[in-house]
């Protein structure tokens, strides 16, 4: 299959996908129009109104926290596709693979460093 063909074959895919998409929700509004009920729009969490604003803030150091994960969990994101390439490439992908960690590192080192392990 040539690469014109794949990409028409992808065009033809994500035109279905959108197609679907908006005739189910022309075929939903149709059928009947949502009702309106008096405690639809109030928080809740299992059936119990909360005291408190929805918009709570949250204490700065939780960010921290959030940077961490993150950063971990994109380092999991890119090692399993630089898993499957790694017999094909060989050193190469090694080496680019101690580059990204050794960026990842530099990264925990400074949180480390701005206190975002120590436990509060």
């Amino acid at each position: 299959m040539s690469a014109l063909a794949q990409y028409a074959l992808l065009l033809a895919l994500a035109a279905g996908v959108v197609g679907l998409a908006l005739s189910l929700h022309g075929i939903s509004r149709s059928l009947g129009k949502p009702r309106e009920e008096e405690g639809k729009d109030v928080p809740a969490t299992a059936g119990k109104l909360h005291r408190d604003p929805v918009w709570a803030r949250y204490h700065v150091r939780y960010y921290g926290y959030a940077l961490l994960f993150l950063a971990f969990d994109m380092e999991m994101a890119f090692m399993y596709p630089w898993a499957v390439v790694y017999k094909e490439l060989g050193l190469v992908a090694l080496l680019d693979m101690g580059v990204f960690l050794a960026i990842l590192f530099l990264g925990l080192l400074y949180g480390w460093s701005q206190g975002a392990l120590r436990r509060q």
